[in-house]
């Protein structure tokens, strides 16, 4: 997409940058890095406008913002002009429907020519103009100890935690800080002891999946078991004795309804996205906008963000499995990268299945399943707002250097023996064997590769990535080697 006429009215006011980070040694580039973006209507309405107005307080010296008339895709002129590592996308719950996330997905990959999105970005709303301020002006990064789930999670990449089973019933798997997950007996009935995770444990990142709508998820997935419900920005469990359980919780946290349907749509005032941001303190989240089915946009979070802990923001693990999804497509599906399709609408023309994806064991399903879910999946809160697991184990490690002869060096070490690329959990749907990819502190141009072309990387302005291996040998360097520019 270019301008297309759209009619644009921008109002641009550009102030003083920040320098890059200091990843590996580079010249600072000295210009605004933070795009906001949002309605007419939106930065008029006085409320919302300080809305816009505390991001530019917060990120003194960085932003820039850009004001459309009508239509969210009117922006794409000043996302190509600052080419910004951060876009916010200010929007009120009226506004931050089904199309207008599919249209920011779309517009982010449209920045530059490349198939991939062009900036970490996220939708900052809230269930009004007062719970998106409050998530505005959340500054303190927030490094995740405490995790708590209503589906499995891999507790031994957490500091703490505990899980109860959707599948079977009673089923409590429990980490202390400083032990081992053990499994104890849990309730018949879990709403009540979920619902103080939120209230009582003041978890950090909370994890759901299971059947979900925009007004509820039903906890137990295989056996009869309570829900959360949401009414007018409240959240609240409801138990099989129909007995509510409100819910109040105001530490910030990230949630990842990473197989949950629906529960990124925001359809009305009474949606549970909004009233997990008002009610239990969620300062980022992801979540389906449609019913899901193939997952990989949804459980892959997990594999970036929990399982590779401290390695990534939630901003950027959700990034990376957009990354990695599109490169998934571009493999294997090369005619679908370009495919724009309403979202949660399915491919009516016949899918071609080459050979490639054949010698990876895909079929027409999966390249269905990626295009359905590359434009579905919401990313709501401040893309900068830092939230990353505690450090802790790791498969393998990663680094990305720059050498004195200006070269950039991207190495992966295997941690654990033979299984270092194998998946850490493989609950849930489409899990494990995510690419490696590691982010550019800034923008470079005129990539070209000199060492490790067998190993398939993919070099974008902002990026590094290399396919998993699948396989490890512990005697071999996975080494990607290449030249590169500072971009202007």
């Amino acid at each position: 997409m270019n301008a297309r006429g759209y009619g644009v009215s921008l109002l641009i006011g550009f102030v003083l940058g920040i320098a890059a980070q200091a990843s590996f040694a580079a010249e600072p580039v000295v210009k605004p890095d933070y795009l906001i973006v949002v309605s007419q209507a939106t930065a008029g309405d006085a409320a919302w406008g300080e809305v816009c107005a505390a991001l530019e307080q917060k990120y003194a010296g960085r932003t820039q913002r850009a004001v459309y008339r009508d239509d969210v895709r009117e922006s794409l002129a000043a996302c190509q002009q600052l080419r910004p590592r951060y876009v916010c996308f200010v929007a009120t719950p009226q506004e931050a429907g089904r199309q207008f996330v599919a249209d920011v997905h779309r517009l982010v990959r449209k920045i530059d020519d490349d198939p991939y999105a062009d900036a970490l970005w996220g939708i900052l709303t809230g269930y009004d103009a007062a719970n998106a301020l409050a998530i505005a002006n959340t500054r303190e990064p927030l490094t995740v100890k405490r995790v708590a789930a209503g589906t499995e999670v891999a507790l031994d990449r957490c500091v703490e935690g505990l899980w109860y089973c959707e599948l079977e019933k009673n089923r409590l798997v429990r980490k202390a800080a400083e032990g081992n997950a053990e499994r104890e007996q849990g309730p018949d009935d879990t709403t009540q002891a979920l619902a103080d995770t939120l209230n009582e444990y003041h978890a950090d990142a909370f994890v759901t999946s299971g059947h979900a709508t925009e007004r509820d998820w039903q906890i137990g997935f295989r056996y009869r078991n309570g829900s959360f419900q949401s009414k007018a920005g409240a959240l609240f469990g409801v138990d099989t004795a129909g007995q509510r359980i409100p819910i109040h919780s105001d530490n910030p946290k990230v949630f990842l309804p990473i197989g949950n349907c629906l529960m990124g749509h925001i359809d009305g005032p009474d949606a549970m996205a909004l009233a997990f941001m008002n009610s239990a303190g969620v300062r980022q989240m992801i979540g389906y906008t449609v019913p899901t089915w193939y997952g990989y946009a949804g459980w892959g979070c997990l594999d970036y963000f929990v399982e590779q802990p401290g390695r990534y923001t939630f901003a950027e693990a959700f990034a990376a499995n957009e990354i990695a999804l599109v490169q998934r497509l571009e493999a294997y599906f090369p005619d679908l990268v370009k495919v724009e399709t309403p979202p949660g609408a399915f491919l009516r023309t016949r899918i071609e299945v080459g050979e490639a994806a054949k010698a990876a064991g895909l079929s027409a399903q999966d390249g269905m399943g990626l295009l359905h879910d590359r434009d579905v999946v919401a990313l709501y809160g401040d893309p900068a707002w830092e939230a990353r697991l505690s450090p802790g184990k790791l498969a393998y490690e990663q680094t990305l250097t720059q050498r004195d002869d200006g070269a950039y060096v991207f190495e992966i070490k295997p941690l654990a023996g033979e299984k270092s690329f194998e998946p850490v959990n493989t609950n849930g749907a489409q899990r494990g064997w995510r690419p490696m990819v590691a982010f550019f502190p800034q923008r470079l141009k005129n990539l070209e590769v000199i060492e490790g072309k067998h190993l398939q990387p993919v070099l974008a302005d902002d990026f590094v990535l290399v396919p998993n291996p699948r396989t490890c040998d512990v005697t071999k360097t996975y080494r990607v080697v290449f030249r590169a520019q500072l971009a202007e």
